[in-house]
């Protein structure tokens, strides 16, 4: 039977990480507002993401850290292929026992309909588990296909239709190791 312990997740490293651990967006707000504008640059076209529920942890969207249970190389081997130059990016892995299982669910992401945001569903969230991870933890054909497609000037969206892990809590800095795609 699989544990948690048998399973890697990962996050796209922190440029210039301050601190001893890994804060939701919210919390950078009030801590690293310097990082806070940086990082929440990232939703731009997408503001409304920033303020949704995650009902399954009781909090919001930007309360919680995101993980991949997809390891990057995966996904950068399919766009690299198709010829797009992508410089080698660092990610941080982690052990997915190093989180708390009951702060913890899989996101089954969906797209949006014709580019609008439809909220998240608690049917959305899945267990965070072994079992689950073991069926998350491949990118899919969707996913695949949609990365070889991807036209060079198009931003490199890696996940945005890969299962997320979302934590509600802070991620100890001295559990990740570094690993380049």
């Amino acid at each position: 039977m699989p544990k948690l312990s048998d399973w890697t997740l990962y996050h796209r490293a922190v440029r210039d990480v301050r601190g001893e651990e890994l804060l939701p967006l919210n919390s950078l707000q009030q801590i690293y507002p310097d990082v806070y504008e940086r990082e929440a640059a990232k939703y731009v076209g997408r503001e409304q993401l920033r303020s949704a529920p995650v009902e399954a942890l009781g909090c919001g969207w930007g309360d919680v850290l995101f993980f991949s249970p997809v390891h990057p190389k995966a996904l950068l081997d399919v766009v690299r292929a198709s010829g797009r130059e992508v410089p080698p990016l660092r990610f941080w892995a982690i052990n997915a026992a190093a989180l708390e299982a009951s702060a913890a669910y899989v996101l089954q992401v969906r797209p949006w309909p014709n580019g609008v945001y439809t909220p998240y569903q608690l049917k959305d969230f899945l267990p965070y588990d072994a079992e689950t991870l073991q069926v998350v933890s491949q990118p899919s054909q969707t996913t695949l296909s949609r990365l070889q497609a991807l036209p060079p000037e198009a931003p490199l969206l890696l996940w945005s239709d890969v299962p997320h892990v979302l934590y509600r809590g802070t991620l100890c800095l001295g559990v990740v190791s570094e690993e380049w795609c």
